[in-house]
Order: C-alpha cells, then sequence, then structure tokens
C-alpha cells in the first residue's frame, strides 16, 4: 500500500485495505507506507503541508490548478510541475520496494502511482501496479499507462476513466475502501449514553467548517441560537485550539453542545447521530454512507470535493449549504421533515459499498 499524507483521505484509505488484508487470511500480509516519509523534508512540506494551505486559503487558485491540470500540456505550468515531480529522488522508495518485494502495489494517492508508472516505463521490474481512486471523479492525474487496474468509486467514474482511454477489463467498481467498524450493527442508545447524549433528542455530527461557511465553533454557535436547538457533537480532532474554544462556548449550553477532541470511534459517534454535517471529502462521505447517514455538506474544496458533492446530491443522500445562515436555515428545515430524513438515509444506503476494502483485497487476491 502506497498513499500520500496531504490531506488524511489517502491515508484512511490504505490503512482500510490493511485491515481488510489481515481479517482475510492470516498469511496475506499488507504493508502500508506514505510516500512523503521516503523523501525529504523540503518536498514534504512542499507537497503536503502546502497542498492544505493552498485548497484552505485559496480555493479558487486549487480550483484553477485542478481544472488546468486534468487535461495538461507539455508546456503548461501543470505540465513543468509534473517533470519536476519526475526527478523526485525515489532511491528510499526503490529500496523499500526491494526490500518487501511486494506481488501487488496499490496506490491511494496519483503521485506514487505516476512515479512507478514511469519507472515501468522505462523497463524496471516491478510488481503488478493497481490504483484506488478516492473520490467519486476521476483526473487526469489518476490516470498513467502503466497501471494494471483500477479500482473505483461507482460505475460513473469507470465510464469516464474508459473514456480517457484505459481499458475496461482493467476498472472495476470496488467503492471506496472504509474501516470494517463502519458496517459494523450498533445500538444508537448506547452510542448516544457514551457521549452523554440523550438518545431520544435529535442529534447532529458537525464535522466541518471552512472558507465561505465558517469555522467549528462559529457554526456551532449558529446551531446553538435555534429556538429548538438539537444536540450538537462538535468534532475538533487534533485541533486542541479548536476543542478550547468549543468548550468554551458548550459552558454556555449545557446539555446541547458536546465538543469532541480527536477519536478512533468516529463510528460510534456517527451511529448517535441523525444528521452528520461534513465536508464532502471521498473518505468522510463514503464513512457516512456506509453507517446510512444523510448528510449536510458544506465547504467543498473546489474540484474533487465539488464533483463528491454533486454526487451525493444526485443520489439524494445528503443537501448542501452554502454559508453559515444556509446551513441553519436547512438544518432546522430537515429537523422539521422526518420523512425526508428517512429518504435521505434510506438514498446513502443504496449507493454505500460499506465492505469496498474487503472487495479490493478479494480482487487482489484473486488476481495474484
Amino acid at each position: 500500500m502506497l498513499s500520500v499524507s496531504a490531506g488524511a483521505g489517502h491515508l484512511r484509505a490504505a490503512e482500510a485495505v490493511v485491515k481488510a488484508a489481515a481479517a482475510a487470511h492470516p498469511r496475506l500480509v499488507a504493508t502500508h507506507l506514505d510516500l512523503l516519509t521516503l523523501v525529504s523534508k523540503d518536498f514534504r512540506t512542499l507537497y503536503g503541508e502546502q497542498y492544505i494551505r493552498l485548497v484552505e486559503k485559496l480555493p479558487q487558485l486549487w480550483s484553477y490548478l485542478y481544472a488546468k491540470s486534468d487535461r495538461p500540456s507539455r508546456d503548461s505550468l501543470i505540465g513543468k510541475l509534473k517533470r519536476a515531480a519526475e526527478k523526485l529522488n525515489t532511491r528510499k522508495l526503490s529500496a523499500e520496494i526491494e526490500r518487501l518485494a511486494p506481488d501487488v502495489i496499490l496506490c491511494t494517492h496519483f503521485l506514487p502511482a505516476e512515479l512507478l508508472s514511469r519507472q515501468k516505463a522505462k523497463s524496471r521490474a516491478l510488481p503488478p501496479l493497481w490504483v484506488q481512486v478516492t473520490d467519486f471523479d476521476v483526473h487526469a492525474l489518476w490516470v498513467h499507462p502503466y497501471v494494471d487496474r483500477y479500482c473505483v468509486a461507482n460505475e460513473e467514474v469507470a465510464f469516464r476513466l474508459a473514456d480517457r482511454g484505459v481499458p475496461r477489463e482493467r476498472i472495476t467498481v470496488t467503492g471506496i475502501p472504509v474501516m470494517p467498524q463502519f458496517s459494523a450493527p450498533l445500538e444508537r442508545a448506547a452510542c448516544a449514553r457514551e457521549l452523554g447524549l440523550a438518545p431520544e433528542k435529535f442529534t447532529v455530527l458537525m464535522m466541518a467548517g471552512g472558507a465561505g461557511v465558517g469555522s467549528l465553533d462559529t457554526l456551532a454557535e449558529r446551531v446553538m441560537r435555534l429556538s429548538d436547538a438539537p444536540q450538537l457533537v462538535a468534532l475538533a480532532g487534533r485541533n486542541a485550539e479548536l476543542l478550547q474554544r468549543l468548550q468554551a462556548l458548550a459552558s454556555k449550553h449545557p446539555g446541547r453542545l458536546f465538543p469532541l477532541g480527536f477519536t478512533t470511534t468516529v463510528e460510534r459517534v456517527m451511529t448517535a447521530a441523525d444528521l452528520v454535517v461534513t465536508k464532502p471529502g471521498g473518505l468522510s462521505v463514503s464513512e457516512c454512507l456506509a453507517k446510512q447517514r444523510p448528510m449536510l455538506l458544506v465547504s467543498p474544496i473546489p474540484g474533487q470535493e465539488e464533483r463528491n458533492a454533486d454526487y451525493l446530491l444526485e443520489s439524494g443522500a445528503a443537501i448542501k449549504a452554502v454559508d453559515g445562515a444556509t446551513l441553519v436555515f436547512k438544518l432546522a428545515k430537515l429537523m422539521a421533515e422526518p420523512a425526508r430524513l428517512a429518504a435521505m438515509s434510506a438514498a446513502a444506503a443504496r449507493i454505500a459499498r460499506p465492505d469496498a476494502a474487503a472487495d479490493v483485497v478479494a480482487l487482489i487476491s484473486s488476481s495474484s
């Protein structure tokens, strides 16, 4: 498994496949490597940290780059950047591949796929190269001539990938891999009580904030102003400053706002929620789909997350808020429309692929 820590989703997809491999057979070994741990510090900072800053601070620039790089020319800025990436020192990656001697290499990010495809083009002996696309979209950055198998989210992505010239027999619709615990049956009341929630009350899990909508604490404060405010679990993750602000706000709204820091049991928090407010990252929404949770989408990154949002909106599993005021308005409407929430949950169940990781592992095993 090769991924890149530019956002957490690529890593989570890789770890899901590792977990599925361990469950499939004791002799099936999957090892996960983050490419950015094998390159220079300068490149790691440029590729990982600067990507996050770009999409958060200059989303319109990222939108331009995303569209421009989808049909790049050799003389374009993107073409030049891609050629610079070709010169990346990959001696450590090559050494790891030789040490591990894998039967298959599966990439959950396009950068290692591109690097290894180019090595295969130079006649380097490598095992079969697979790619797991981690969005409900396909982009030129994922498409490389020496990839042996693509695993994709749905039939539309498969069709569009084939339209770009990839032979259809090399494309398999598996879904986006999520951890197996997202498909395990859990009792809502028990999960609610673990968080100090009243199981009978309407509960919202909020995992997002950002450009154009507002920070997580700002959104939480807006929700708390509702006359019939729900129980709100606000997930701050590893952001200690944000967690402190949420805790200060929660002291003003006892029994209504429940701040939460980093957790390894998001599936239990989702089980306790009636609705999830989230950015439409490929992994985040795939986890929500596996839990059959309706979504209120905010702050999509231009490009791949906008495409993810389009797919969910068309499928009926989500609605979208363009700003903080719209979020509160639509949340209040959904709380008053239980039938609509039920229909959204049913739509999520229809398009969910909770067994994607196991399906990828089974496909690899049958092909080896």
